[in-house]
């Protein structure tokens, strides 16, 4: 007799729809960027020192690195293995690389050499090797969200040492997520995710709405919408400013 399937892994519903409520955010902030960079956008905007836009990233990102935590958690409850995990980092670092390219073609003065796709390439493995840690994980948490603000040295203001976080300034740079503090971020995630998976799993994972369904199924493909999101909307206003002129 052949032994029986598997049992499938629940599917996280509700942290789909989080992650794609991310992507959405994250989308229209980039439009926004892209509308000032071609000159659209009117009165002009500083991306990189107006609060109503710098503020907004911190969310963003927040929402990224908290929502990453959480699938994290439910990829080790359903039994995630290691050459799995290692598959889907490769294709993370993989597509940071590209973003790396990318960059220092369009901005060749402020390319970004780690920014979140590269920090979730890093910190992705440093929170799976810290599951284990369990109710620890909130100190932790908390300690790499704090340090940054109280150590800082110019040894790590250098494009080879300041993924690490704890600069003196910020880099010149069109995107950066270093480790520090957004670990911390990433293992609040992680250990509400436990604590979910074990004993609330219908917040994540209950029915959705129809009008949420759309969101989570771009959560489901939220790499490959991060990765071709800019270069269309950038593909799409060039063509729009060839037509003006």
């Amino acid at each position: 007799m052949h032994a029986p399937p598997p049992t499938p892994a629940p599917r996280y519903e509700r942290l789909d729809a989080l992650r794609g409520l991310a992507m959405v955010w994250m989308a229209l902030f980039h439009l926004a960027f892209d509308l000032n960079y071609f000159g659209w956008l009117q009165p002009r905007q500083n991306f990189y020192v107006d609060p109503l836009w710098t503020v907004q990233r911190i969310c963003i990102v927040s929402l990224f690195m908290f929502s990453a935590g959480l699938s994290l958690a439910a990829a080790q409850q359903a039994g995630q293995p290691w050459p799995r995990f290692w598959k889907r980092w490769a294709q993370i670092a993989g597509c940071a690389v590209l973003v790396s390219l990318g960059s220092a073609w369009m901005f060749p003065k402020s390319w970004i050499s780690f920014g979140v796709l590269h920090g979730f390439a890093v910190m992705l493995v440093l929170a799976r090797l810290a599951a284990p840690l369990g109710h620890g994980l909130w100190p932790l948490g908390l300690f790499c969200i704090v340090l940054p603000m109280g150590a800082q040295d110019p040894f790590f203001d250098s494009r080879w040492t300041n993924w690490v976080g704890l600069v003196t300034y910020k880099p010149v740079t069109e995107d950066f997520a270093p480790v520090l503090p957004w670990l911390g971020v990433m293992l609040f995630g992680l250990a509400a995710g436990q604590w979910l998976v074990r004993r609330r799993p219908g917040w994540i994972g209950g029915p959705l709405p129809a009008m949420g369904r759309p969101l989570a199924g771009l959560g489901r493909w939220a790499l490959s919408f991060y990765m071709l999101h800019q270069p269309v909307l950038i593909g799409v206003l060039m063509a729009l400013q060839m037509v003006r002129r």
